[in-house]
């Protein structure tokens, strides 16, 4: 008896043991998620960097610099992919511009406890193609950049997928949808601008009339007139102030249209970036205020290098894409006296290098626009009420299905979907989880129950305002 105890002793070790063996064996077997991205055909390493949770990655990914004929070059466009499973969605973020280097999460990503993939606009640098064929940025293109990256990383991220981004960003997850609308199972767009006729600008002039309070109103027009008024001071402090610097003029053609342009988006900038709580910073007496207070009044909102040389070569490829197929707005100074305007909002030919050749496609948009009425399905749009770029926004029409426009009350350039009136914010949220296909029953059968699946985290949940520099015609 002891002995045939004995022996089935020794053959439950010997099967546990097989068992364990295999388990590890599989376990081993699993590709680390490195190599099943690196093994993907023109995927390359940039660096990897450490975060508590998931894996980060910084990659190189080969491009078409023409989808139409991809024999005619490639480039390297820059990602990123913030990794949490390969079982759970993935947000497919782009801000329109050059992306971070630095782990965060966006809104939906910290909603659905997803991966995310951020993707640098082409054209911006390092992204960018040598020699650059400017003709072959637009948003056709770029949308097929995301189309590629999504394409090569499903097999990866099978769960569901969703597309994200804010103000160009915003802008691009739309374009994405409209030229690829079987890729993903759903967009959140924030603070989208929408200039479907570029010409026509009547409602920002009607937003900046009714924006916030009168006395807020009041004192940003009243130190953007002084700013003009005081011009030959000023000019004088800011040419030293560009010797200092180092910053120069040839692109938009001398220091006294840079200087205009500067002072000419203080109170949109203002009301883009800031609240209206923040109207207690602004001078009280702009006429009685000194200098130094009008020169650091513009400088904080506008920003004195915003068009220099130096300062605008980043953003070259936005103004690039507002001069040719986005748009910008127009808008009048009421309260300033003509005499004071020389230039007034300069088009963005004037911030493009001349040697780049522009021309400006009105199709684009109404094409955009229309297709958002006409076919938007699962498509989420937030915007900020004293935001001036939701003056121009994307609107939905009877073809629309499982969407929604929604309006942050009292938010700036960087509302989202926490920011929303409980119902909308519920709502939001529980849409958000069920295209990802995350939603819980109770969800589902009551939205009011909606909340980010994941918890806040103080240094991947930066709720930064997506700044851009400002858009004109």
């Amino acid at each position: 008896m002891r002995k045939a105890l004995r022996w089935l002793l020794a053959l439950t070790v010997f099967i546990g043991t097989l068992s364990t063996a295999g388990a590890a064996t599989a376990a081993q077997s699993e590709p680390d998620i490195k190599d099943r991205l690196l093994a993907i055909p023109g995927m390359s390493l940039v660096q990897e960097k450490p975060y508590p949770g998931y894996r980060y990655f910084v990659l190189n990914y080969t491009q078409p610099v023409d989808h139409r004929h991809p024999s005619k070059g490639t480039f390297q466009q820059r990602i990123t992919v913030l990794h949490k499973d390969t079982s759970r969605p993935t947000v497919f973020y782009t801000g329109g511009y050059n992306v971070s280097t630095t782990p965060s999460r966006r809104e939906p990503t910290q909603i659905v406890d997803g991966n995310q993939v951020s993707l640098e606009y082409r054209f911006f640098t390092p992204s960018r193609p040598a020699p650059a064929d400017w003709s072959k940025l637009d948003i056709w293109q770029a949308a097929s950049d995301q189309h590629r990256v999504y394409q090569a990383l499903k097999p990866v991220y099978s769960a569901n997928w969703l597309a994200t981004g804010g103000s160009k960003g915003g802008m691009t997850a739309t374009y994405f949808e409209r030229f690829y609308p079987h890729d993903m199972d759903g967009v959140i767009a924030y603070v989208a601008p929408n200039d479907v006729v570029n010409k026509e600008d009547s409602a920002y002039d009607r937003f900046f009339a009714g924006v916030g309070t009168k006395e807020c109103r009041d004192r940003l027009n009243a130190v953007q007139r002084e700013a003009l008024v005081r011009r030959e001071p000023l000019e004088k402090r800011y040419a030293q102030y560009a010797a200092d610097n180092g910053y120069t003029f040839d692109t938009i053609g001398g220091l006294d249209k840079a200087y205009e342009a500067v002072v000419l988006d203080y109170v949109w900038g203002f009301w883009q970036y800031s609240l209206l709580k923040d109207c207690d910073t602004i001078p009280a007496d702009a006429a009685t205020a000194t200098d130094d207070a009008i020169w650091d009044s513009v400088d904080t909102i506008s920003g004195f290098s915003a068009y220099t040389d130096q300062g605008m070569e980043t953003y070259t490829p936005y103004y690039y894409q507002a001069g040719t197929q986005l748009g910008a707005p127009t808008i009048h100074f009421p309260y300033i006296e003509k005499k004071l305007i020389r230039y007034g909002y300069q088009p963005p030919r004037d911030f493009v290098p001349r040697s780049i050749p522009m021309r400006f496609q009105p199709d684009a948009m109404r094409d955009v626009d229309t297709w958002v009425r006409q076919h938007a399905r699962h498509m989420l749009y937030v915007y900020g009420e004293n935001d001036p770029w939701g003056s121009e926004r994307f609107r939905l029409g009877p073809g629309a299905r499982d969407s929604y426009v929604f309006t942050a009350p009292g938010m700036n350039h960087g509302a989202n979907v926490a920011g929303l009136v409980p119902d909308q914010k519920a709502l939001a949220t529980a849409r958000i989880l069920e295209w990802a296909g995350v939603a819980s029953a109770a969800v589902q059968a009551d939205p009011s129950a909606a909340r980010p699946l994941a918890r806040h985290d103080a240094k991947l949940d930066v709720r930064d305002v997506e700044r851009e520099p400002a858009l004109r015609p």
